[in-house]
């Protein structure tokens, strides 16, 4: 079996941002072998990047002519494969990655032939040459560097499952089994984002039963990472915290990325605040926010905003409405008890001002003025934003399920018998029949004293009655009989095995 290094560097590579391939280390260029002689090459190569910087040059080459001259290079017949060589030709397999990237997102003509040419990148024959020749450290090293790059620059995670399953293809022909894995965990990860929680899971199971028995626990962390995504996906909580356990577990014995750590906080914090404990969920959310915004990845660092606000807006309405994560819900509730103000600082919605905090921002205005007609029409304003992701999307289901229930108890509170087309007037935002059916549902949770009369289309409020103190009696009175049962029993059983 293949020997490659597992150093921390290069098994965290997957997961952090990649430098910039255009700007490679020069240990091999200055390696001081006089006799190879690769200007030609260089010439070749320079002449792609000519006019990168400058937008408004006309001598721009084209995308084609540069894959072109790319391409070329990687397979000129002289072969030659010095650390100077070796080096220009990896910056050009990355320079070729990034403009069969950047050409197939330019225009849709011909979309299918260059999706099919970002596909077989690696595994055609313009760089297997170079993958062929190179040691497999360095082969592993270029082919998970072309795979970050391709997958950034590469929206469409559809043609990103295609480029992981045409390398692992290759890694099984070739038997790099290390390089296999490392692809399978990516490949997980996009399935998780596709949606196809069953083919992620499935990815998942036989990854960790191979890296369980080589531990190799630096992919360890991120496999469990995956998987505890997957079964929060799938609603499976205690299993989705059994697997980000076993994930910090593996993270306390190594040096893993500030990355892959802050995954892992954020992760806390989606299943502290699917718990319910939206404190303890800012406070993970805060930790993953501050290392990502000192690696200045955006987009996860909105996110982890976005969720910091949302904590901070339920955390707010249950306080003030008297509710809990399992439904309980109060009738009367204070504004003043709700403090939805400050959410973030000043620098940070600056930084990351979008439809995203304006979005947020919107929903504690509606939470804070317990309107159910604003808090439907900002759903409706801000559809993309608030229903795309699977946590905000389910706790604002459930915040407007606490909102709609606290209005209707605030609407029926005065009354002893209530018509229920009146409640559908107040509410303004459902009919007769949708109050109807969720006022017993109400009254069937034991949230509602109360009766239907759907003959003459009323709600009959019962008043809460007095407790029943013979009822108590007699429950605390059999309590008693079980416990002095249970004791002569304990004895008996004493005094039979004397006997014997």
């Amino acid at each position: 079996m293949e020997i490659e290094p597992t150093s921390t560097s290069a098994t965290a590579e997957p997961t952090q941002p990649i430098e910039d391939p255009q700007t490679p280390t020069t240990a091999d260029d200055n390696d001081g072998n006089d006799e190879e002689d690769i200007s030609d090459l260089l010439t070749l190569f320079q002449s792609t990047e000519d006019g990168e910087d400058d937008e408004n040059t006309n001598s721009k080459m084209s995308a084609p002519q540069k894959i072109e001259i790319l391409s070329s290079i990687l397979t000129e017949p002289q072969a030659r494969y010095g650390p100077k060589a070796t080096s220009l030709k990896e910056r050009c397999i990355y320079s070729l990655a990034r403009t069969h990237c950047t050409s197939s997102s330019e225009s849709d003509k011909d979309s299918e032939k260059k999706n099919e040419a970002v596909v077989s990148l690696l595994t055609g024959p313009t760089c297997q040459p170079f993958l062929q020749s190179v040691t497999k450290a360095k082969c592993a090293k270029v082919v998970r560097a072309v795979l970050d790059l391709i997958c950034t620059h590469t929206p469409s995670l559809t043609l990103q499952s295609e480029i992981c399953r045409s390398i692992l293809t290759w890694c099984e022909t070739q038997k790099r089994t290390f390089l296999r894995q490392r692809v399978e965990s990516r490949l997980s990860s996009i399935l998780f984002e596709m949606g196809d929680y069953k083919g992620a899971l499935n990815l998942v199971d036989d990854l960790l039963v191979e890296l369980k028995r080589l531990d190799d626990k630096q992919l360890l962390v991120e496999a469990h990472l995956v998987e505890s995504k997957i079964h929060h996906g799938l609603r499976g909580m205690s299993k989705a915290k059994s697997a980000l356990t076993a994930s910090r577990t593996c993270a306390n014995a190594i040096y893993v990325a500030p990355v892959v750590q802050a995954g892992i906080d954020e992760m806390s914090g989606v299943l502290h605040c699917e718990e319910g404990d939206y404190n303890t969920a800012h406070s993970y959310f805060l930790e993953a926010f501050e290392q990502l915004d000192q690696m200045e990845d955006k987009e996860r660092a909105l996110m982890c905003l976005t969720y910091m606000m949302l904590c901070r807006i339920l955390d707010s309405v249950v306080k003030a409405l008297n509710i809990s994560s399992k439904g309980g819900v109060g009738a009367k509730s204070s504004k003043a008890e709700s403090d939805i103000t400050n959410m973030i600082t000043p620098r940070q919605a600056v930084k990351y001002a979008g439809r995203s905090i304006e979005a947020m921002s919107a929903i504690a205005a509606a939470a804070s003025s317990r309107s159910l007609s604003k808090y439907s029409t900002v759903l409706e304003t801000y559809s993309a934003e608030l229903t795309e992701d699977l946590l905000i999307r389910h706790h604002l289901s459930f915040l407007r399920e606490q909102l709609l229930e606290s209005n209707l108890i605030r609407i029926v509170e005065p009354y002893s018998v209530v018509e229920i087309d009146h409640v559908a007037k107040k509410i303004g935002i459902m009919d007769s029949t949708e109050v109807e059916k969720k006022l017993s549902q109400m009254i069937l949770d034991g949230k509602l004293m109360g009766i239907l009369d759907q003959g003459r289309g009323q709600l009959i409020v019962h008043e809460d009655g007095d407790k029943d103190l013979a009822m108590e009696g007699g429950l605390k009175v059999i309590e008693n009989i079980d416990q002095i049962v249970s004791s002569l029993f304990k004895r008996s059983r004493a005094l039979g095995s004397v006997v014997n």
